[in-house]
């Protein structure tokens, strides 16, 4: 019979936290790289999220604590009601909010200024892994936005999707080694103005 032995233990004495998956990304990429090479993919990583009813200071406080700009804002089922991002917190989202209801900033809450679930914009697996990372830089050119979703059929459940990971210009622009810059997205925002 096996002799087995006890493992030692020790107690927890000082501030702790818990280690976190981590991606790791090529260090550059080209316009003809596969598109899915800049994806965020939340199979390899945690999607962090904040609850709707917090205040900007705790959402700007989770994003500094987990180096990200962007929070999902979830719901007490853990389903994604919108997101909100850095440039949220800190522009002209909160200065309308409080013009329109003559709120204090230390009121508001996230669900004051998020991107609700109906404007966000996605992107199916399917397609991403068909597609170049100049096809992307197309797409964020059109779309006029900072952050894209990345979609997939739910595992068990073709009819429902699941949010697989996401794409962002900052991590485009980190790795192509050149800024796509906000002037860029903000001159296709007008040339699809011009054309409406």
């Amino acid at each position: 019979m096996p002799s087995y032995q006890v493992i030692e233990s020790k107690l927890l004495d000082a501030d702790i936290t818990y280690k976190k998956p981590r991606q790791l990304f090529k260090s550059s990429v080209t316009l003809d790289d596969p598109a899915i090479e800049i994806m965020t993919d939340f199979t390899l990583v945690t999607a962090i999220s904040v609850n709707p009813c917090a205040s900007l200071d705790n959402a700007r406080d989770r994003m500094i604590w987990n180096k990200i700009q962007l929070l999902f804002v979830t719901n007490q089922f853990h389903e994604v009601v919108g997101l909100i991002t850095s440039n949220d917190l800190s522009g002209e989202k909160a200065m309308q909010h409080i013009s329109e209801t003559g709120s204090k900033m230390a009121d508001i809450m996230v669900r004051d200024i998020m991107t609700p679930k109906n404007r966000l914009e996605a992107i199916t697996m399917q397609d991403l892994r068909k597609a170049s990372v100049g096809d992307l830089v197309e797409t964020f050119k059109r779309m006029g936005r900072q952050h894209a979703l990345v979609i997939e059929p739910m595992e068990g459940d073709d009819t429902k999707p699941v949010i697989r990971g996401i794409l962002s210009v900052t991590q485009l622009n980190k790795l192509l080694g050149r800024p796509m810059t906000e002037s860029l997205i903000a001159s296709s925002i007008a040339d699809l103005a011009a054309e409406a």
